[in-house]
């Protein structure tokens, strides 16, 4: 049994689920590059075009979805200023409801915010993409 508080699930990682998001977002121009990553834990690996983001940044998504549907989504942003990451959860912990939030901009545990999710990897995925993409639109905003 994983600990409550280590932010993962007790259930093992769901290939399946991952290798149906590998195929979505592989059809996607906004994506460079789109892995499974087998070192360690399996997650999906989602590099973000850096055509999107003003003023050198480059980004990427790194998902696990395990079989019980818990998931991490994470988000991450690297710029000369410094590193930006969000991270959506479902998992058992000790912080907050099962379904919680790490905001922008370092996805601290301090800061988590209970949340509700859709239950289905396709429905988390547009949210997440929607939070990212106004993301980038606040960049460019400032640029």
């Amino acid at each position: 049994m994983v600990p409550v508080n280590d932010g993962a699930s007790p259930a093992p990682i769901d290939r399946a689920v991952l290798e149906r998001m590998r195929s979505r977002f592989r059809g996607q121009r906004m994506f460079a590059s789109v892995e499974l990553v087998d070192e360690g834990k399996l997650y999906l690996r989602v590099e973000i075009s850096e055509d999107y983001y003003p003023n050198e940044a480059s980004a990427h998504f790194e998902i696990r979805w395990y079989r019980n549907d818990d998931f991490n989504f994470h988000y991450q942003e690297d710029r000369r200023e410094g590193s930006w990451q969000c991270r959506w959860d479902r998992h058992p912990n000790k912080h907050n409801t099962r379904d919680h939030f790490h905001p922008l901009p370092d996805a601290s545990r301090t800061d988590a915010e209970d949340a509700q999710f859709p239950g289905d990897h396709r429905d988390l995925c547009r949210l997440a993409l929607a939070r990212v993409e106004e993301r980038i639109e606040t960049l460019w905003e400032g640029a």
